[in-house]
């Protein structure tokens, strides 16, 4: 069942004219929570395929959509937000809603951004970068390793982009020496005919890219808290 943000009627949510926009889509979704009986019926786990799909078509928009098609794929990833939010609001168990989640990120961003509303100075993105891995850093006193946050659910590809640069973090080789390539890509579009031109000899000797990457992503993870274990040895 596909979730609409939009309920095809006027029934006075979009308030009068000066009222908040985002406060209105709040005001819906929090209508359509009380009146539409599947809704109810959704938690934040049952919500994770539609975020996902969301996200995808946000991206699809983004790379060859036109105009209306990213604020129309921006407004529903949107009401995902509001949906997890709205959820969130009703549990017995440390409720929070929107305004909490909007607080939440506007401290957050205070605080990584110092050369913007502190006493910082950055000149450069390089600049900008250091400022926020400090502020990051900072607050995730508590990780032990580059690994944690690292969602394990995002896609492959991006997983691999992001497990190098942590790996590099821990000292571990970004790149096993037999698998170098001779002669690297030299712009993104041959880099996508490398990656597609290993997909088709995957397929063509029956194995799986997916879970070949995967499986060397699991590898690689190993050699990093292992590299990490002997540190802090």
């Amino acid at each position: 069942m596909a979730l609409s943000t939009s309920s095809g009627r006027d029934d006075g949510l979009t308030g009068p004219p000066g009222t908040d926009p985002l406060r209105a889509a709040a005001d819906t979704m929090r209508a359509v929570r009380d009146r539409c009986v599947w809704t109810q019926q959704v938690d934040h786990r049952a919500l994770v395929p539609y975020l996902q799909e969301e996200a995808a078509e946000l991206v699809d928009a983004v790379e060859t959509g036109s105009r209306a098609d990213l604020r129309e794929e921006l407004g529903d990833l949107l009401w995902q937000v509001l949906f997890h939010a709205e959820i969130a609001a009703r549990a017995e168990d440390d409720p929070f809603d929107i305004d909490d989640v909007a607080r939440t990120l506007t401290e957050k961003m205070t605080r990584r951004h110092p050369h913007v509303f502190g006493d910082a100075v950055a000149t450069t993105p390089e600049e900008v970068l250091v400022h926020w891995n400090a502020a990051k850093a900072a607050e995730k006193r508590a990780r032990t390793s580059v690994l944690d946050g690292v969602s394990g659910h995002m896609p492959s590809l991006a997983l691999a982009q992001k497990l190098l640069g942590k790996a590099a973090q821990a000292g571990v080789p970004a790149r096993p020496a037999q698998t170098a390539a001779p002669t690297p890509p030299a712009t993104e579009a041959e880099l996508g005919d490398a990656l597609l031109g290993l997909v088709a000899t995957a397929r063509e000797r029956g194995w799986d890219a997916e879970r070949a990457l995967r499986e060397r992503l699991r590898a690689l993870t190993d050699d990093v808290r292992a590299a990490e274990a002997g540190l802090r040895g």
